[in-house]
């Protein structure tokens, strides 16, 4: 089992930063994938970034060159620097961690609680 617990989110000018907060806990595992979604009102939830055990980075087009994905391991904490924001980053963001389970061979998926994000002036 893996616990995630999101900090970080609140209220931010268009062109303002935060920095979001993925705190991880419970069972640890080789092989996972770390990711933020976000869900706007009335809106599908959608993948923002994703990174891998090996350290490979994934974005969305509509993030990319604005947001960063990073892990602190020492800390089992999962970061999301967000720069330049614009009023449509506006939503609930959403850790998430997918772990590769060996007995039987699968992927777990496990969420946080949710942070909202208002970039409003």
């Amino acid at each position: 089992q893996v616990q995630l617990v999101e900090s970080g989110g609140g209220l931010v000018q268009p062109g303002g930063s935060l920095r979001l907060s993925c705190a991880a806990s419970g069972s640890i595992f080789s092989i996972y994938i770390m990711g933020w979604y976000r869900q706007a009102p009335g809106k599908q939830r959608d993948l923002v970034a994703l990174l891998t055990n090996d350290g490979s980075t994934n974005y969305a087009d509509f993030v990319k060159g604005r947001f960063t994905i990073s892990r602190d391991n020492a800390k089992n904490t999962v970061f999301l620097q967000m720069n330049s924001l614009k009023p449509e980053d506006t939503a609930v963001y959403y850790c998430n961690e997918k772990v590769y389970v060996t007995t039987p061979p699968r992927w777990d998926d496990y969420w946080g609680q949710g942070t909202q994000v208002t970039v409003s002036s």
